[in-house]
């Protein structure tokens, strides 16, 4: 029941509460990067959803769409801006995805939303991640992020998957309130960044 019901009620109101709860970092957030940027603040880019249905995620900006002679876009960790950083660091940048919940395109947990082009390259148990609205946090985010493989991470999409509910999406929710606090795996690593997925041997 909570699955198909309660999930999404549980999504909108507890969305509406942390966005309402946070709208001061939002506000003065937004502000800086507006100044910093002097264009766009957020990050908009199409995802798969639940079913593989698109929608577009929202983040902060953290980075400059700076690019080389060629006109190619320079790696990541040469255009994430001091302000990105610390932005990425308390994992603020994360805070708009709060209105992906809320218009039901995400949940708060949930497996992370990746990129269209690794669909292609996902076993058929793999691609069973997409049968859940994606999260703002997940298993495999309280579960190591980018200290572990890949494969690692998809299993434990898959598993939350099968054992969904209230008290594991609490359990998952305080625990990564506890990471973020710590910076313990939450952020993605600037020096260090996650390596494409490029398919399961």
């Amino acid at each position: 029941m909570y699955r198909f019901c309660f999930k999404r009620v549980f999504d909108f109101i507890s969305g509406l509460f942390l966005l309402l709860l946070v709208s001061p970092i939002f506000l003065i957030t937004f502000l800086i990067l507006k100044l910093d940027y002097k264009g766009d603040v957020f990050f908009k880019q199409k995802r798969p959803g639940y079913k593989e249905r698109p929608f577009y995620i929202l983040k902060f900006k953290t980075m400059r769409d700076t690019k080389d002679a060629s006109g190619v876009l320079l790696p990541d960790n040469q255009r994430v801006t001091t302000i990105g950083q610390k932005i990425r660091k308390w994992s603020v940048d994360e805070i708009p995805q709060l209105i992906n919940v809320i218009k039901g395109d995400m949940s708060l947990v949930g497996p992370r939303p990746l990129l269209f082009k690794y669909i292609p390259l996902y076993t058929e148990q793999q691609r069973r991640r997409h049968n859940v609205r994606p999260g703002m946090t997940g298993l495999a985010q309280i579960g190591g992020r980018n200290s572990i493989s890949w494969e690692r991470k998809f299993e434990l999409d898959c598993e939350y998957t099968e054992r969904l509910s209230l008290w594991l999406d609490v359990k998952i929710l305080c625990l990564t309130f506890f990471k973020v606090i710590r910076r313990e795996g939450i952020n993605q690593s600037v020096e260090r960044p996650m390596q494409p997925f490029t398919g399961t041997n």
